[in-house]
């Protein structure tokens, strides 16, 4: 994490911006919002601790029902002050943050953030926050499918440091520089003291496109073993008419193979997801996804081909109610080498399940 003093000095800046625009704006606004993500999920090939994949975090646990992701949150806002906390409990807490200090790993997001200019859209937000990486967040009612993808599961879901952010009048242009302790760390890892950094980019030329990008850049190992890691997320949503909905995604990684070395490993993933609107109750949703890392930088399978899989799903959704929603989705990956855990302690190329979830907000 950052240092001590630099931590506290940002927190006297931001007490001290907030106590000087709450004299000037009494328009406060406070949020109370909860969130809760059931779910049942079956495994054909039956892995014995009943659970999934180790490169999956959500939905991770086969063969019962279970809690994926449920939450508690508050927001406060003025016209120059904005703040969120929002503590979470969940299989995906346990899987996602398994890495991170007990105390932290309940935490889903907790930042401050002040109002940089009078005339323009600037903010400096502090704090845990949600990843500025990818489409697709933890909270599955937001996503087009039920499960995440390889490619979302394998980057941030959520991030800690500094964001400076701006938007621009027309709304079209949203750009964000972040100061970060790391690739999804809160707690930076032990012997080390590089900060990473990371970019944001979003433009809209039209209420129906949204284009992204979005970076990352540094070193998420101890000192002594620096690898430098450069990543670019890039999508495209398109609303092609009023029913039916596309995204385009791809990413791309290198990381140096050893300390001060001019030679990277690198990994890749294209992916494409549609959603079409049945009519206002019924939605249905299909992916198509391929996930490319030989060398393991980020998957390490311990075979020669290294993690090269394909993979398919399907989902229908039904609305109950405004504010509930009933989901049901069958996935298959299918990987080059035998990397999936059957009932017989044997590994299969293939792994299918089905999964049904009810998400409920607050």
């Amino acid at each position: 994490m950052f240092s001590n003093k630099i931590f506290l000095l940002l927190c006297t800046v931001c007490f001290v911006c907030i106590n000087n625009t709450q004299a000037q704006d009494t328009s406060k606004t406070i949020n109370i919002s909860g969130y809760a993500e059931i779910y049942y999920l079956y495994n054909f090939n039956k892995p014995i601790n009943n659970n999934q994949p180790s490169i999956l975090y959500s939905y991770n646990r086969s063969n019962e029902v279970n809690l994926n992701l449920g939450f508690a949150k508050a927001t406060y806002s003025t016209s120059k002050v904005r703040a969120n906390l929002t503590f979470m409990a969940g299989t995906y807490t346990v899987a996602n943050l398994a890495a991170e200090p007990a105390a932290l790993r309940h935490i889903y997001e907790a930042d401050i953030g002040v109002k940089l200019s009078s005339k323009n859209n600037l903010w400096l937000d502090v704090g845990i926050m949600p990843s500025h990486i990818g489409f697709e967040s933890a909270i599955g009612k937001d996503c087009y499918n039920v499960t995440r993808s390889i490619l979302a599961e394998n980057t941030p879901y959520y991030e800690a440091g500094l964001k400076l952010v701006y938007t621009s009048k027309n709304e079209k242009w949203f750009a964000a520089a972040l100061l970060l302790n790391g690739w999804q760390r809160i707690k930076r890892p032990d012997g080390n003291t590089t900060p990473a950094f990371g970019t944001q980019i979003t433009y809209k030329p039209a209420s129906s496109i949204t284009l992204n990008s979005s970076t990352f850049l540094g070193n998420d190992k101890p000192d002594s073993t620096r690898q430098m890691r450069y990543f670019h997320n890039f999508y495209g949503i398109f609303q092609l008419n009023k029913k039916f909905s596309l995204i385009t995604g791809f990413d791309i990684g290198a990381e140096q193979k050893s300390k001060g070395s001019s030679a990277f490993n690198s990994w890749y993933s294209p992916i494409l997801v549609a959603r079409y609107n049945v009519d206002p109750k019924w939605t249905a949703g299909a992916r198509v996804e391929y996930y490319y890392d030989k060398k393991g930088v980020l998957i390490s399978t311990g075979t020669s081909s290294g993690f090269k899989t394909l993979g398919y799903s399907a989902n229908i959704d039904y609305t109950l109610h405004e504010n509930a929603i009933w989901r049901i989705e069958v996935r298959s990956l299918n990987s080059k080498d035998k990397i999936f855990e059957k009932s017989t302690s044997s590994f299969s190329s293939t792994t299918t399940w089905i999964v049904t979830s009810l998400a409920i907000s607050l």
